[in-house]
């Protein structure tokens, strides 16, 4: 008996030993108190860009850019749950557990109103590739035109006739959240961009220019700049780059990387976001969202997007790529409030058949407004011109004609800023739920904004 006792459990010892999952949990507080913070300190919590943007268009800093408390954090940490990320806007913390049973623990605690899993770890998650930079060749032709193949897509939005007139961007910062920059440190066409820097916020510890090649296209729509080769929409703005997207699994964690990195933004003092991201499908079915949820607050994610014009920042997202799928709607946060929703043309300004629709649920116009997302113009990951389709390509395109706009009209708030965009649009007057307000023309919109200042009496526009 002891020998059979004794040859199980050495094969009990040889047996594999599986290694522990790791989840991720958004916790809510119910309310910020014994915070070390208070509104009459902005500069403990703010950058003074941040502040001075506030000011400019009179908007209050409130107890939603109070910290998260931090006797809670403390709290949630000693059980066993190390804090990732906050969001002071939502009052949330994103937790992580090796042990699913605390979170029973997290929801018995007096200040929490509810502790969700976001978050499980995955089997698996692909190497990166280490010797990516060999890839980058910049080859690159000279071509006739200052804008190469994409003055196009600029031409439809007046963007070069703003850039003729001296508005490129200059002074303007903006931040693009997306799933990585693959190649962007090494490709040629953004040597000439001026790099504020760069966040992961799903993981800190990785190389941002080795995850997906998503935001590096998306980014050389704005900030690409080799005359006569390629040129973006906003070739003198300044820009950060955030990392939200995890493209290993599809969880609602992201929308907390997401707002994380909103919120960054909204610190340092950024005026324009670009997000050409959006959620309603996860790996998980229950997690999936709903036409009833597309009310601008239904996902966290709109619900803090429809946040961003009360800060001061204007946001631009794409309206998704399910128009020819069974979802077709648009997809959150582009439901969101105050924010520029995208669809995509064909260069012949038909509506790309993909481009999700809308309206909201609550009967707002979506998407807002059009632009070239068949056949962009974009940089490839070999530091090339290439081209892709999708509206995560008409979103930055815009994007970067709305911040040479502002640029050129500084006086303008946020919500202005939207609203002189949407009444720019070749739809305005008939608005529906594919092209939305239709393609904007913002030189039209910066002269309309001039006529008026000057007819106002004011002396300051250039």
């Amino acid at each position: 008996m002891k020998l059979l006792k004794a040859i199980i459990g050495l094969a009990l010892l040889t047996l594999p030993v599986q290694a522990q999952k790791s989840y991720k949990y958004r916790v809510t507080f119910k309310d910020k108190a014994n915070t070390e913070y208070s509104v009459d300190r902005p500069q403990e919590f703010l950058s003074m860009r941040a502040i001075e943007r506030r000011n400019r268009q009179q908007l209050p800093i409130d107890s939603t850019d109070l910290p998260v408390s931090g006797t809670y954090l403390e709290t949630v940490e000693k059980i066993g749950a190390p804090v990732v990320a906050t969001s002071k806007w939502n009052n949330t913390a994103l937790v992580t557990l090796n042990d699913t049973l605390l979170a029973e623990r997290l929801k018995a605690l007096p200040f929490v109103v509810s502790a969700r899993k976001v978050w499980t770890e995955p089997d698996s998650i692909p190497p990166r590739n280490a010797s990516r930079k060999e890839e980058v060749k910049n080859a690159v032709e000279l071509g006739s035109l200052y804008y190469g193949p994409a003055f196009r897509q600029i031409a439809i939005h007046g963007g070069d006739s703003l850039h003729t007139a001296g508005f490129m961007g200059m002074g303007m910062q903006v931040a693009v959240i997306d799933a990585g920059f693959y190649n962007a440190d090494e490709i040629s066409l953004f040597d000439q961009m001026q790099l504020l820097g760069t966040r992961d916020f799903v993981n800190p510890q990785s190389d941002i220019y080795a995850e997906n090649s998503h935001g590096m296209k998306v980014l050389s729509c704005m900030a690409a700049n080799i005359p006569n080769v390629f040129v973006g929409t906003a070739p003198g703005a300044s820009y950060w780059l955030l990392r939200s997207e995890d493209a290993d699994s599809e969880q609602p964690v992201e929308e907390d990387y997401w707002i994380a990195a909103m919120e960054f933004a909204d610190s340092v003092g950024v005026d324009v976001v670009n997000t050409s991201l959006g959620y309603y499908a996860f790996d998980d079915e229950a997690d999936n969202y709903r036409y009833r949820d597309l009310d601008g607050h239904g996902s966290l994610m709109s619900h803090t997007a429809s946040m961003a014009a009360d800060k001061g920042m204007v946001v631009v997202c794409s309206a998704g790529n399910s128009g020819s799928g069974q979802w077709k709607k648009i997809t959150p946060p582009g439901d969101a409030e105050h924010v520029l929703t995208v669809g995509a043309l064909h260069h012949d300004l038909s509506n790309a058949e993909f481009s999700s629709v809308g309206n909201t649920v609550d009967g707002r116009v979506k998407p807002d407004v059009m632009a070239v997302g068949v056949s962009s113009v974009v940089a490839g990951t070999s530091g090339s011109v290439s081209r892709a389709n999708g509206t995560s390509f008409a979103s930055p395109t815009l994007c970067g004609v709305v911040a040479c706009f502002w640029q050129a009209c500084p006086w303008l708030t946020a919500k202005e800023v939207v609203k002189a965009v949407q009444q720019s649009g070749d739809r305005m007057d008939c608005p529906d739920n594919i092209y939305g307000y239709g393609v904007p023309n913002l030189w039209k919109a910066y002269k309309e904004q001039w006529r008026n200042r000057q007819l106002s009496g004011q002396s300051d526009v250039k």
